[in-house]
């Protein structure tokens, strides 16, 4: 597994946590209906970001434990408990190795679009031993199966045009994983795996929000750019109002979820 270093999403957090398309309401139906959740235990989301996700299963849970790596996606997290006055949710800075011994035992566990950043086999482990007897994982993302729309390959090939081809990843380059993440939950203690493709839905997008989208990015943050910023803004705003005079963009979303149980 490749060492991205402690600055993989550094300055991105305020992006992320206004940008980044929410997840469907028929993701939490589901997870509620699939794990029987009904107030009691309580939930880990590992990897939690700026925690709106975490923060929409307050009700399905006695508590919440988010964890991240990175202390502004953490504060925007806060920021969004406090503002929504939750009392049954605690934000932790770390990793899930340097975390495990004093976070207790849950009753389902969340990985939403961060798996691919983990040491997926040893955290397997670790979420394994610290689920309850009738405990669960689900790992969640995006389905990636659409081919890019047009103005998805025209924000790419700009993007392109002032980072470079290399998919930048904190001090590194990203490097996905070889192995679908079915079969590697399969190989650990969890049981009953199953993949689960939700119905897809419509999502809009501005210029404006594909911009703070990008931001919100580990490979197109704002700091890679320099003093190119404005010039890049600029680049990318003229190539998509050239394709539409709206600036209004859409594109079909789904979303797949790796369940196994304990």
């Amino acid at each position: 597994m490749s060492d991205y270093g402690p600055d993989l999403f550094k300055g991105t957090a305020w992006y992320y946590s206004r940008y980044r398309p929410p997840y469907p309401s028929s993701l939490i139906r589901f997870l509620v209906n699939k794990f029987s959740l009904n107030g009691e235990g309580r939930l880990l989301d590992l990897g939690c970001g700026t925690g709106q996700l975490a923060l929409r299963f307050s009700d399905w849970f006695e508590e919440i434990v988010g964890v991240d790596t990175e202390s502004e996606m953490l504060d925007e997290a806060n920021r969004f408990s406090s503002d929504n006055r939750l009392d049954n949710v605690k934000w932790v800075q770390g990793r899930a190795e340097e975390r495990v011994s004093d976070w207790g035992f849950f009753r389902l566990v969340i990985i939403a679009k961060a798996f691919h950043w983990m040491d997926r086999e040893s955290i397997l482990d670790i979420l394994y031993n610290s689920s309850d007897a009738n405990g669960g994982v689900a790992i969640i993302d995006n389905t990636g199966k659409q081919e890019p729309l047009l103005w998805q390959l025209k924000v790419n090939e700009v993007v392109k045009r002032w980072l470079g081809d290399a998919r930048r990843a904190g001090n590194s380059t990203y490097t996905p994983p070889k192995e679908r993440y079915e079969d590697i939950v399969r190989k650990s203690g969890f049981k009953n795996v199953q993949r689960h493709i939700l119905p897809s839905y419509s999502y809009t997008w501005t210029v404006d929000s594909i911009i703070g989208n990008l931001y919100s990015t580990s490979f197109a943050s704002r700091r890679f750019f320099g003093d190119n910023l404005v010039r890049f803004e600029n680049d990318l705003t003229s190539v998509l109002l050239d394709m539409d005079s709206t600036g209004v963009f859409t594109e079909e979303l789904s979303v797949s979820v790796i369940t196994a149980s304990k």
